[in-house]
């Protein structure tokens, strides 16, 4: 790939499949073939545009029907901030939302997570980036699609409680993370969960949000 003045701004994710769209053909061929060994589910990332939503599902549809295997379940990654916004849109035409959390926050932040200055407030329980989840979340419900987490708020205890809340239906977390995790949400209640999540987008800073939910000592 060419240099970029601005890669973060360039071809990432799907953009790049359709610069170069027999590599994502590819790709769709061998995802659609392990379908054959199991459930799948595929994922566009650095979804923007109901455009690239739709001709990426029609590529997908055309190797399938050439491979003659069933249809599989399509979701997208809410990554950038206007697949957020159009949440309600996008979730009619998909069947699940995977929040990248890590780039949603540096793209509404305007904030490089590896900045040097900057990172520290880089950080994903700023009000403006739970605000674009509870318009995820409040979209996909509008058509009964489920919405999960893929980022590093998604094992983050101060998160959980608020994720909860908002009603994300699954968190990725990294494999050592599970069991405290698992531990720490069942023992959470929903209505206070969602309580909490109210009162987290009602918040100013990031950090008026994590004195909302302090880390037990020890």
């Amino acid at each position: 790939m060419p240099r970029e003045e601005n890669p973060f701004l360039g071809e990432r994710g799907i953009r790049i499949g359709f610069d170069q769209p027999e590599l994502l053909r590819t790709q769709f061929r061998a995802i659609l073939r392990s379908a054959r060994s199991g459930k799948v589910r595929i994922m566009f990332p650095m979804i923007a545009r109901l455009e690239e939503l739709r001709d990426a599902k029609a590529m997908l549809e055309q190797e399938r029907q050439r491979l003659g295997i069933d249809a599989i379940e399509v979701g997208i990654m809410i990554e950038i901030p206007a697949a957020a916004i159009m949440a309600e849109q996008f979730a009619k035409e998909v069947d699940f939302f995977s929040v990248g959390t890590n780039d949603l926050t540096q793209y509404t932040l305007a904030m490089d997570r590896g900045h040097p200055k900057l990172a520290p407030y880089v950080d994903g329980l700023n009000p403006a980036v739970l605000r674009l989840i509870d318009l995820t979340v409040k979209g996909a419900d509008k058509h009964g699609k489920w919405v999960g987490i893929c980022g590093g708020i998604g094992s983050d205890p101060q998160a959980i409680p608020i994720l909860v809340g908002l009603g994300v239906k699954e968190l990725s977390v990294s494999v050592p993370s599970i069991p405290s995790v698992k531990a720490q949400i069942r023992n959470l209640s929903m209505a206070a969960c969602q309580q909490l999540a109210a009162q987290a987008l009602a918040a100013e800073t990031a950090a008026d949000v994590r004195q909302l939910c302090p880390l037990e000592d020890g």
